[in-house]
Parts: structure tokens; C-alpha cells; sequence
């Protein structure tokens, strides 16, 4: 596995395999990698000839910079878990690699990206397209692989690769969990103990909310959640919505569609957890 931070030599080094007819994979990280990036590098390594990490934190994504500086930066531990993997590139540019100059750039794919994480996060999606759409140019990749559980934003750049001249095939990962449920995400780090007991109702709330929605109304379901999460202790729900998984749109029967995802983000102290849950698809 080779290291590299600059965009001149990973293209150098792309370029001939690309030409010599290798399909490349591409894993867009921000690094602080886990269990749950291993899986979509794993399958990446299964499905394609050579697979390329980026493990950069992107600042242009982060409406708090507050979060962006306590972000957790793990090069060294990634490095080692990615090669373990089978990844053949690690790409970890440093800002001013990725961003000589401000990136002015505006992406809109509205409605998509201005409910649930674009109305709580002004600006987000805007600089994760921009970063994506950067990595895309920079590798060229055959696929990209990104996890369910940040589903709005693999619903935004599958729709910017419909409007992009990317010929890109995206692939979605379903979420890994521990084993006791909780998502996997680079910010649980920042849980203490107590804390991390805590931010398991998230997802247990969840799971018991699939079970409950057979027996009644999304309206009584959505209720249900609000009403656990409202009363778990250390916990603060900023928002459930239940979408049409394709237009992310606001659904409030269960006949509205044949694709219907429960979408939380939960505030555990400090801790922004983000998860989601099918109840139909």
C-alpha cells in the first residue's frame, strides 16, 4: 500500500493502470476510520482491480468549526487498518493540496438537499459535493463507495453524478453496527462511558419503532420516536422525519410510498450522532 498526498502523483500513478484497463475504487474518508469504512473497503477491494482511500478531513463541509477542530485525525491507526484491508493508495492531501485557492463552487439539488441534514446544517451539502466532485476529477474511479448511514448525503451525490458528466458507478453499504447496535461513526470516540450507554437508545428506539409501525400509523410511529428519544436521559433529539427514500420528501402514511426511511440526529452531550432506519423498501 502506497501513501500518497498530492494530486500529481496519485494521478501519475493512476493513470497507467487506467490505461492498462483496471477498474479503480475509490473510498471518500474523513478519516478516524473504523469497522464500518473497513466494510465498504472490503467490498471495494472485491469488486474492483485497485481501490484508492482519501482520508482527508474537508473543511468546507463543517458549518461548526468548532466540530471541524475537535474532528478526530488518526492517519497513522488508518493507515494501518486500510492496508490490512487491501487498499493499494491511501490519498491524505493537506488543505492548501485540495484548496489552493477558495472553492466557490455552488451545487444545488434541492429538495434533496435542503431538508433534515441542509435545513440544520446550512452549507453542508455543498461542501461535501465540492470535496466529492474534487476526489471524482482527481481519481476517475470505475465506482464510489459510500455508507447508509449519512443516506441523505448518498442520495445527493447520486443525484450530482446524474447531473455531472461522472460516468461513476455509486455503491451503497449498509450500515454496520456494534454489537450492540450503535452506528459506527468516527464521532463516538468522543463519547465518554456514560455517554456512550446513553446514545443506545438511538438506535434501540429504532429497531423497536420497526416493530411498533406494524401495528400503527407513521404519524402514532413518528410520534413513538420523538416521545422515547424526548425522554431518554442525556439524549436531545434534533430531528425524526420519515421520508420517501428516493426524494427524501416528508411521507405521513404508510401508503405513500413503497420506500420509506426513518431518518434521527440525536445530540448525546456535545456528540451529533446521526442514524436511520427502513420500514419499507
Amino acid at each position: 500500500m502506497k501513501l500518497i498526498q498530492t494530486i500529481k502523483e496519485l494521478r501519475a500513478e493512476l493513470d497507467g493502470l487506467r490505461k492498462a484497463g483496471k477498474t479503480i475504487g475509490l473510498v471518500p474518508t474523513m478519516g478516524a476510520l473504523h469497522a464500518g469504512h473497513a466494510s465498504l473497503v472490503k467490498r471495494a477491494v472485491a469488486e474492483n482491480d485497485v481501490v484508492v482511500v482519501s482520508d482527508f478531513v474537508n473543511p468546507t463541509q463543517f458549518n461548526d468549526q468548532n466540530d471541524l477542530l475537535k474532528y478526530p485525525r488518526t492517519l497513522d491507526a488508518d493507515c494501518a487498518l486500510l492496508e490490512a484491508c487491501g487498499a493499494a493508495y491511501v490519498f491524505a492531501p493537506s488543505v492548501e493540496e485540495i484548496y489552493p485557492e477558495p472553492d466557490t463552487r455552488r451545487f444545488s439539488y434541492a429538495p434533496l438537499d435542503t431538508v433534515m441534514e441542509g435545513k440544520y446544517r446550512p452549507g453542508h451539502f455543498n461542501g461535501v459535493c465540492q470535496i466529492v466532485s474534487k476526489l471524482f476529477l482527481i481519481v476517475e474511479p470505475t465506482r464510489a463507495y459510500f455508507g447508509e448511514k449519512d443516506f441523505q448525503q448518498l442520495a445527493i451525490i447520486r443525484e450530482m453524478v446524474r447531473r455531472y458528466p461522472f460516468a461513476i458507478e455509486i455503491v451503497g453499504c449498509p450500515i454496520v453496527r456494534e454489537a450492540d447496535g450503535l452506528a459506527l461513526s468516527s464521532r463516538n470516540t468522543r463519547l465518554n462511558a456514560e455517554q456512550r450507554q446513553q446514545a443506545l437508545q438511538i438506535s434501540k428506539t429504532l429497531f423497536e419503532s420497526k416493530e411498533y409501525a406494524r401495528t400503527h400509523t407513521l404519524e402514532e410511529t413518528r410520534r413513538y420516536v420523538e416521545n422515547r428519544i424526548d425522554n431518554a436521559e442525556g439524549l436531545r433529539l434534533e430531528y425524526f422525519e420519515v421520508v420517501d427514500g428516493n426524494t427524501l420528501q416528508t411521507v405521513t402514511q404508510w401508503e405513500d410510498s413503497a420506500y420509506i426511511v426513518g431518518c434521527i440526529t440525536v445530540f448525546c452531550g456535545e456528540v451529533r450522532l446521526i442514524d436511520n432506519i427502513k420500514y419499507k423498501e
